[in-house]
C-alpha cells in the first residue's frame, strides 16, 4: 500500500504543472472530451507498464549501482522540473479556448491523443520517478498502479475541468516544489551509498 500511494502522489504532484496537463487541455479544445480521455488513458497505461518494466530490470543491478542509478534518475527528473519552474515562459500557455472542439470520428480522436501523449511522456519526469520507485521500492504492480492513477487523475481534470484548473493553480510553483522533492530524493538514495 505505501508503494501505491508514494507513486500516486509524487506522479500527482509531477504531472499537475506538467506538459501532460497542457497538452490534454489543448487536445480536449480540439477534440471532444471522451475519445481524448480514451486515447490519453491508453497512453498512460502503456507509458506506466514501460517504466516499471525498466524500473523492475534496475533492480538486478547491485545496491550500489542502483543506489546510483536511481539518484540521477530523480537528479534528471529535479533538472528538467526546476528548470521548467523556473523559466521565463508564460504561466498562462497558449489561449486554445479560441479554437472548438473539431468534429472528428472518436478513433481518430482517440489515436491523435494517444499518440500525443504518448510521445510527450517519454523520459518525462513522472515516468522517472515512477522507474525510480519500482526500482527503490521493489513492488512493481502497485507501483505502476499507484502512477497509472495519478495520470488519470490529471488527465482527469484537464479533461472535465478544462482552462479552469489553469487558471487557478500556479503551474510554475508546483513545479519547483517538485524539482526539490525530486532533489531531495536523489540525495536520499545518495545518503543510503553511505549505510
Amino acid at each position: 500500500m505505501v508503494a501505491l500511494i508514494s507513486a500516486f502522489g509524487l506522479v500527482l504532484a509531477v504531472e499537475l504543472p506538467d506538459k501532460t496537463l497542457v497538452a490534454t487541455l489543448v487536445l480536449t479544445t480540439r477534440f471532444r472530451g471522451g475519445p481524448v480521455f480514451a486515447g490519453v488513458c491508453a497512453a498512460f497505461a502503456l507509458q506506466s507498464v514501460i517504466a516499471v518494466a525498466f524500473g523492475s530490470v534496475l533492480t538486478l543491478l547491485p545496491d550500489v549501482v542502483l543506489s546510483l542509478v536511481v539518484a540521477s534518475m530523480f537528479g534528471l527528473g529535479a533538472f528538467m522540473l526546476l528548470r521548467e519552474g523556473f523559466s521565463e515562459a508564460d504561466e498562462a500557455g497558449e489561449d486554445a479556448s479560441r479554437v472548438g472542439p473539431v468534429p472528428l470520428s472518436f478513433a481518430r480522436s482517440a489515436m491523435t491523443s494517444f499518440g500525443v501523449l504518448f510521445a510527450a511522456e517519454w523520459g518525462d519526469a513522472s515516468q522517472l520517478a515512477t522507474a525510480s520507485l519500482a526500482a527503490r521500492i521493489g513492488n512493481p504492480v502497485a507501483v505502476g498502479v499507484g502512477a497509472f492513477t495519478a495520470l488519470i487523475v490529471v488527465a482527469g481534470l484537464a479533461v472535465f475541468i478544462g482552462a479552469k484548473i489553469r487558471s487557478r493553480i500556479r503551474p510554475k510553483l508546483i513545479q519547483r516544489c517538485a524539482g526539490f522533492a525530486f532533489a531531495g530524493f536523489a540525495a536520499f538514495a545518495l545518503v543510503q551509498l553511505a549505510f
